[in-house]
């Protein structure tokens, strides 16, 4: 049978049902790359930009053809050939209709031209049921995003073609959720509102229509500004007349609806609330032998008609398969649960087990909730979580707990959702379905070893493949080990390896059952590699986390890259370490937590303690070198203290170069490794300057990435252990950083305690770690309207940051003064300041102070009414920060673009720019932006004569303005709510909007 290919969700090749192994992931992604355009030639330059993007290896035409030759070899059972053309290109000999893309499109323009609407709903559900998750899932360069993006866009239309077709048919019963959950994440399309209005109408629920119509139109009107179109207004009118061809069928009892509470337990507003569909499965593996058995009762547990939410618990030994087995059958469980599928591994028998609160928060990451939303307490995340899962169909797997209180809080309440756990134990105290996975029985080991060796090699020594077997216990991870060895040798018979297990067997006969037949396997794949490879595999027992990249063993090493990229090639050829996911800035490796048991073991026995502790030491160092130039080369923070100095190694200039080409891609790949090699060295012997410094680096990475959460935890650690150890240098550093943080939350009274510690802990310690505390504290007084303090800290900063060279926080503190000066009427003196800042961030290559520098003087123009220089400033300073990917930064100027755009007659646009902006406030968390941008708004339909609006925004405005603590935008948001208050013939609210306005002012 032909084999079939897919590439919406991962890439995988099939032959009669089963995975046929294309390699790792680079070889599938030239795999991906050929069959997009099946059928057709791809010159090699083109492979090699859609394979590796910007981010082209050494040698790039040559490992390309390695993976043309392997992948020749794959397919070749098929008949399917991969031509050299001519120009150097090549060519995939398939035909489209094998490669699920390719039918994909095939079966939507047979469904658009189909007969009926019954032809047309059974090609469109064939063709939406070829998407098994995100498309090219995993992979991460500019050209496969851009495909991904399109394919998407297809998607989309296809599964609103569907729903039209089904309302048709008078299908509306069943549709609501669906509809429902589609209106939150795309609220301002007005198809996908029309098909839920229509829905909700036919199921008799007319009263739910209308509403969900007013609410689109307000938003079109607030937002963007207009009125719905034709379709959507006709629709409404059609209700209301009552048309008989609209009319209900089969009524149906409204459902309860509920909306997700935000970080400071409100409701949150819907653009925080827009859900993604998360796919975070790991890819299916391509050698699954065995377990029909068990998959169909899972499958069948998992899918049968239940009155809530079905929680399966799957357990055994370690070693036996558990994760495998979750994650095959959430991959045939995909279609069951539409809305996505969430993954966890809880590292529930490692060194640092997930804690709940850290995973919910990756959990509504994933879903669509941005990271400064996410609520700040376990209760509010948990009650968020089940919230947006309330009527979703999402599958659940936590993989390797370690007790039901790990999982309790992460399990959903959703009716139609399903859980599916793993762990070694039997957890008592939870509820729900069992199966326990035992060892494999003697004809499937054999299977398993056929599918790795072929069958001739299996069969020829068939009494050594059952001794092999046996000798394993029929555990599949020890079978699995044995198995790579003898793939990696051909030459070696089988009954070498069956000798040889059985001698070790006898050797660990006093160890545990269950971790002989590992240990066994183990044990002898260690002692066939050289001395090299074993220190090695040593030392990559010693990291923290089950991911990482070689740039980390080349440190533990203290090698360089390529040396560790060798020795990772030999550890992945015997099966020992596994490539984990491509990603932007290279492959990153994974170690099954057995081998990693076993690599400590072999550690603490073979390696000195001293030799231990010097590598994690070089580990340290390499990632705080890292971590800094990173944050360097995005130059956004103005702390201005260097942590270069505590970094004991570094990678080679050339190495550090090409990771860090793309510092913010290095650091999200990275970002989770980096907290790990930090929390180990706050509790090892690595030095608590060092480890502290790591946590202080990250600051940046941290802010550009909104990475709330990870901040706030890593840095009290570090705060606390650098306390403990009586680090003040350290403390110091950490307290101002917290200080930036908890600014950035709006959580000003914690911000000025930790600027104000920073202050106390530097005492004496010079101008450096005075100078960015100080300019930290003043903005805060600024921003709490304590003038007088904010211009006494700012003029200290400046001269402090002048003493110690420190560009971007004079920069930071100038500027701030110019703030001050324009906030107080004078414009003269602002613009000044400004223009010095503009200048001295321009001489200095400071490109976020001249960002800063621009949105202030657009604000000095503002002031002055000189619009056309208020909105070229603007555009210079987004433009900037655009460019430096500080969506932020970005924001700050389009809001005020938005603004003047409008006192310049151009309503429709800036209306549009400020309700971007407004969203983009949201997402992040910033309140103080979303008060601006509603004060903004209030100002924009008050210029056309829009009272409703401009009170209701006014009012969002005040009330936010009111929570931070802002005096002087208080004042300001009060006056234009009198004016709204004014423009509605409401005059005593607007004279008790006035006195507001004049006490606080007074105050």
């Amino acid at each position: 049978m032909t084999a079939r290919f897919a590439i919406l969700g991962t890439i995988e090749v099939r032959r009669n049902g089963a995975p046929v192994d294309v390699g790792h992931g680079l070889q599938r992604r030239v795999l991906a790359a050929l069959l997009v355009d099946a059928g057709q030639a791809v010159s090699a330059d083109a492979l090699v930009d859609r394979v590796w993007g910007d981010i082209e290896p050494a040698y790039g035409r040559r490992k390309l053809y390695g993976y043309v030759s392997r992948l020749r070899r794959a397919l070749a059972a098929d008949g399917t050939a991969i031509p050299r053309e001519r120009g150097g290109g090549y060519r995939l000999t398939v035909e489209p209709s094998v490669v699920d893309a390719h039918r994909f499109r095939d079966l939507s323009d047979r469904a658009r031209k189909a007969g009926s609407d019954g032809q047309a709903e059974a090609l469109w559900r064939e063709a939406l049921a070829l998407w098994q998750g995100s498309a090219f899932a995993g992979v991460d360069t500019p050209w496969f995003n851009a495909q991904r993006h399109l394919l998407d866009g297809e998607r989309l239309a296809a599964q609103l073609e569907l729903v039209d077709v089904r309302l048709r048919l008078a299908q509306h019963d069943g549709m609501v959720s669906e509809l429902a959950a589609r209106a939150e994440a795309y609220p301002l399309d007005e198809r996908v509102i029309g098909q839920l209005v229509q829905a909700l109408y036919r199921c008799g629920r007319q009263a739910e229509a209308l509403q969900v119509y007013e609410r689109a139109r307000r938003r079109l009107a607030d937002e963007l500004g207009v009125d719905p179109g034709v379709a959507l207004r006709r629709l409404y009118e059609r209700i209301l007349a009552g048309e008989p061809e609209l009319a209900a069928f089969r009524p149906t009892a409204p459902a309860a609806t509920t909306k997700p509470v935000g970080r400071s337990g409100t409701v949150v507003n819907p653009p925080m609330a827009r859900q993604l569909v998360p796919r975070l499965l790991p890819a299916d593996l391509s050698l699954f032998v065995g377990r029909e058995d068990e998959v169909d009762e899972a499958r069948r547990l998992l899918d049968e008609e239940r009155p809530g939410p079905v929680t399966l618990l799957v357990t055994g030994p370690a070693g036996v398969g558990k994760t495998a087995f979750a994650v095959r059958t959430g991959h045939l469980l995909a279609s069951r649960f539409p809305d996505g599928q969430l993954y966890a591994d809880l590292r529930g028998f490692g060194d640092e087990p997930a804690e709940p609160f850290t995973v919910l928060g990756a959990f509504l990451r994933a879903l669509g909730i941005p990271g400064g939303t996410v609520p700040a307490e376990l209760t509010g995340r948990v009650h968020l979580y089940r919230t947006l899962l309330a009527g979703q169909r999402m599958l659940v797997v936590l993989d390797n707990a370690a007790s039901a209180q790990q999982v309790s809080d992460l399990l959903p309440s959703g009716v139609r959702c399903a859980t599916i756990v793993t762990s070694r134990t039997t957890m008592a105290g939870l509820g729900g379905r069992r199966l326990s996975l035992g060892v494999l029985d003697l004809a499937t080991g054999i299977d398993l070893l056929r599918e790795m060796l072929g069958r001739d090699r299996t069969d020829t020594e068939s009494g050594a493949a059952r001794s092999i077997v046996e000798t394993c216990d029929g555990l599949p991870l020890a079978v699995w080990v044995a198995g790579a060895r003898l793939a990696a040798r051909p030459h070696w018979p089988l009954a070498k390896v069956a000798r040889a297990l059985a001698d070790e067997q006898r050797k660990l006969d006093e160890l545990a059952v269950g971790h002989i037949a590992v240990r066994a396997s183990l044990e002898l794949t260690y002692q066939q590699m050289t001395l090299a490879t074993q220190h090695a595999l040593r030392m990559i027992a010693l990291l923290p986390g089950p991911s990482f990249a070689a740039w980390a063993l080349a440190a533990l090493l203290d090698a360089d890259l390529s040396e560790a990229e060798a020795v990772l090639d030999d550890l992945v050829e015997v099966h020992l370490v596994q490539v984990g996911s491509e990603k932007t800035t290279g492959i990153r490796y994974q170690l099954h937590d057995l081998v990693r048991m076993f690599g400590r073991e072999r550690a603490e026995q073979v390696v000195p303690e001293g030799d231990r502790t010097a590598a994690l030491t070089r580990l340290l160092g390499a990632s705080l070198h890292l971590a800094d130039l990173a944050a360097d080369t995005l130059s956004v923070d103005f702390q201005g203290i260097s942590q270069l100095d505590l970094a004991s190694w570094r990678l080679a200039a050339a190495d550090a170069d090409q990771l860090l080409a793309d510092p913010l891609a290095w650091f999200n790949d990275e970002r989770q490794f980096l907290i790990n090699v930090a929390e180990q060295a706050l509790d090892g012997r690595e030095g608590v300057a060092p480890a502290a410094g790591l946590a202080t680096a990250l600051t940046t990475l941290f802010q550009v990435g909104s990475h709330f959460d990870d901040w706030e935890r890593l840095q009290n650690r570090a705060l606390k252990s650098a306390l403990s150890s009586g680090d003040r240098h350290s403390a110091a550093k950490v307290h101002r950083c917290l200080g930036e943080l908890t600014t950035i939350l709006d959580r000003y009274p914690e911000a000025l305690d930790h600027f104000e510690q920073a202050l106390v802990l530097a005492e004496g310690q010079g101008p450096r770690y005075r100078a960015s505390a100080t300019a930290g504290l003043a903005y805060v007084h600024r921003l709490l309207g304590q003038y007088s303090s904010a211009v006494l800290h700012f003029e200290e900063a400046a001269e402090l940051a002048e003493s110690a060279g420190n560009v971007n926080c004079l920069v930071y503190a100038t500027n701030g003064l110019g703030v001050i000066d324009l906030e107080q009427g004078r414009v003269e003196a602002a613009v000044a300041r400004f223009t010095k800042c503009l200048r001295v961030s321009r001489v200095a290559g400071y490109r976020p102070g001249e960002a800063q520098a621009l949105r202030c003087l657009g604000q000095s123009h503002r002031a002055l009414g000189a619009y056309p220089a208020a909105a070229d400033a603007y555009r210079q300073a987004a433009a900037i920060s655009e460019d430096l990917g500080d969506r932020l930064s970005a924001t700050h100027a389009t809001c005020w673009l938005g603004d003047i755009l409008v006192r310049q007659g151009e309503h429709w646009e800036g209306r549009r720019l400020l309700a971007r902006s407004l969203w983009t406030y949201r997402e992040f968390g910033n309140l103080w932006g979303e008060a601006a941008t509603l004060y903004a708004l209030a100002e924009a339909h008050l210029a056309v004569g829009r009272s409703a609006p401009a009170r209701r925004r006014a009012e969002a405005a005040v009330r936010l303005w009111r929570q931070i603590g802002s005096s002087r935008w208080l004042a300001v948001g009060l006056d234009t709510l009198a004016q709204a208050h004014v423009l509605a013939g409401d005059h005593t609210a607007a004279a008790r909007a006035r006195d507001q306005a004049e006490e606080v002012r007074m105050a």
